[in-house]
C-alpha cells in the first residue's frame, strides 16, 4: 500500500469516528437499538419520543422528582400519585404506544402537569406553585401549614385536574391481609375505604350537587396479594388485582395509588388495575379524629382522596386547599371525606 492510499484510509476512518459509527446511538434513535446503563434510569435516560422496546426498557425502573414507574408493556400507561404531608404534587406518567414509543406527563408541581379539562365553563385548571424535592428516607417533612382559610370554600372552588382514563366498568378491590392502617381491624378498614369509595362513585357532597356520576364499584374479599407499590412509593408490577392495603414508603407519601390503563378509540384510557397503599410507618391513621387529635390521618378522608385518583381525578394545586384532590388531606381532618364542588365537576367530565 503506497503513502496515499494509507493516507486517504487514514481519512476515511478519522471521519467514520467524528460521525460517532462504533458508539452507542442515543435512546430511541430512530430505526437503532440502544443500550441503556444498568441500574434506575430517569427521564433523560429515556426520553419521550423514544422505543421501550428497541431499548429494552420494559420492566426497567424510570425516575423523575422522586417518583418511579415500572416501565410497562406496549400498549399501557402507568401513573403514579402519592398524598403528601406538605401538599406538594408528586407523580407523573408513563406511556409506552404500541410500537414501543414512550410519552410521559408530569404532576410535579408545574402548570402544565396532569392535564385538567373544565367541565361546561366552570373547570379551573390548577396545579401547585413549586417543583416537589422528596426529602431522605426517613426524614419526615414538617406538617403543612398552608392557608385553608384563604382558599375558596369547598362549594365555591370550580377547580378540578383529570388524568385521561376511566373505570367503564365495575372497580372490583381487594383489601391486603396485613398490618391496618391505625392498628384496626380489617373489616372496619374495609369500611373505611368503601366509605372513601362511595364517596367518589356518588359524588357525595355538600352542595347540594345531584347525583349524577356513573362509576360503579365492589368490594370482593381479602387476599395475600399486595399493592404494585414498593418502600419508595413508586410503582412496580400490575398483577391483575386491585388492592388496598397498608406498609411502608417514602417518607413523603401519606398514601399513593398506582395506576395501570390502555387506550380507548375516541375516549379516556380504560383503567386496567389501581392499586392504594397507605404509609403506616411514617405516619398515623384514625378512623375518628377527635378534638385531642395530635397528627393522625383520618382513614376515610384519605381513602377518598385516593379513589379519586383511582376513578380518572388528578391533583389541584395551592390555592385550592378545600378541595378533596387538592394532595394534602391535612391531619386531624374529617373535611375531604366530602367533595367540593371542583372535585364533582371533574367526575362528571368522565362519567
Amino acid at each position: 500500500m503506497n503513502r496515499c492510499s494509507a493516507a486517504v484510509l487514514l481519512a476515511a476512518a478519522l471521519a467514520l469516528l467524528a460521525s460517532g459509527a462504533g458508539t452507542h446511538p442515543r435512546a430511541g434513535h430512530p430505526g437503532h437499538a440502544c443500550v441503556l446503563a444498568p441500574g434506575e434510569l430517569t427521564v433523560d435516560d429515556l426520553p419521550a419520543g423514544s422505543s421501550a422496546t428497541r431499548c429494552g426498557a420494559v420492566g426497567r425502573l424510570v425516575t423523575h422528582g422522586g417518583a418511579g414507574l415500572t416501565v410497562p408493556e406496549p400498549g399501557t400507561e402507568v401513573s403514579v400519585d402519592s398524598l403528601t404531608a406538605d401538599g406538594s404534587s408528586r407523580g407523573f406518567t408513563l406511556a409506552v404506544a404500541a410500537d414501543g414509543t414512550v410519552s410521559y406527563g408530569y404532576d410535579d408541581g408545574e402548570d402544565g402537569g396532569t392535564g385538567g379539562h373544565p367541565a361546561d365553563g366552570e373547570g379551573d385548571r390548577s396545579h401547585a406553585g413549586a417543583r416537589h424535592r422528596p426529602s431522605p428516607k426517613g426524614a419526615r417533612p414538617p406538617r403543612l401549614t398552608g392557608s385553608r382559610a384563604d382558599a375558596p370554600a369547598p362549594c365555591a372552588d370550580t377547580a378540578y385536574s383529570v388524568a385521561d382514563r376511566k373505570e367503564y366498568g365495575t372497580y372490583e378491590w381487594f383489601i391486603g391481609d396485613g398490618p391496618q392502617p391505625g392498628d384496626l381491624p380489617r373489616r372496619q378498614v374495609r369500611q373505611a375505604f368503601e366509605d372513601g369509595i362511595t364517596a367518589i362513585i356518588r359524588g357525595r357532597n355538600a352542595c347540594g350537587l345531584a347525583d349524577t356520576i356513573s362509576a360503579r364499584a365492589r368490594f370482593l374479599a381479602a387476599t395475600g396479594h399486595e399493592a404494585g407499590i414498593d418502600q419508595m412509593a413508586r410503582c412496580t408490577f400490575r398483577d391483575g388485582m386491585n388492592v388496598w392495603d397498608a406498609g411502608d414508603l417514602s417518607s413523603d407519601s401519606v398514601a399513593t395509588t398506582c395506576s395501570w390503563s390502555r387506550p380507548v378509540s375516541r375516549g379516556p384510557d380504560r383503567l386496567i388495575e389501581a392499586d392504594v397503599r397507605f404509609n403506616i410507618h411514617d405516619y398515623t391513621f384514625t378512623d375518628d379524629p377527635t378534638e385531642a387529635c395530635e397528627d393522625a390521618y383520618d382513614i376515610r378522608s384519605v381513602a377518598t382522596h385516593e379513589a379519586g385518583h383511582v376513578f380518572g381525578l388528578g391533583h389541584v394545586g395551592q390555592g385550592h386547599e378545600n378541595l378533596t384532590m387538592f394532595p394534602s388531606s391535612f391531619s386531624c381532618s374529617t373535611t375531604a371525606r366530602t367533595l367540593g364542588k371542583g372535585d364533582v365537576l371533574g367526575l362528571r367530565s368522565i362519567y
